[in-house]
């Protein structure tokens, strides 16, 4: 693996962004990765890209979108109103996977938590995903709580 670079995404990335989302079993049931993008992609990235507790990244490795994550900066009344970093949609490169791109994308990203004074990095997974779950956790993460999610769409 050579030297990875991280930035923030821009609109044109939005296209390289969702194709990584809908690389795996879930999300080629959830995503919308035709020629032409549902303009709903486009308005969540203005919206996240105008809100400065979000970081949407793009990791590149010689020019190459080898994967994306986002990161949300919460702040809390509760643990003496710490910040929490939440970690969501990390996504490798189908064909790059294994080569420790997702650990040096969350060592990034905690690290960007540390950097604005979050007292705890969290993130959801979903519960089919146990070859991603082994990954957090041997990062140090903990399944210390349950979710819940409700889908409004319907």
């Amino acid at each position: 693996m050579t030297k990875l670079t991280f930035r923030r995404a821009t609109k044109n990335d939005v296209p390289g962004i969702v194709a990584l989302m809908a690389d795996d079993v879930l999300g080629a049931t959830r995503e919308q990765n035709g020629p032409v993008l549902p303009d709903a992609y486009f308005s969540a990235f203005s919206a996240i890209d105008a809100d400065e507790r979000q970081f949407l990244a793009v990791v590149e490795e010689g020019g190459y979108m080898v994967g994306a994550l986002q990161l949300t900066f919460l702040p809390y009344l509760g643990r003496v109103g710490a910040w929490r970093g939440q970690v969501e949609a990390v996504r490798v490169a189908s064909d790059r996977r294994g080569e420790g791109i997702g650990e040096a994308m969350m060592a990034w990203a905690i690290e960007r938590c540390r950097e604005r004074g979050c007292g705890i990095v969290q993130l959801t997974s979903d519960k089919t995903r146990s070859d991603a779950h082994r990954f957090y956790e041997r990062l140090g993460f903990s399944a210390s709580h349950v979710g819940f999610k409700l889908d409004l769409r319907g």
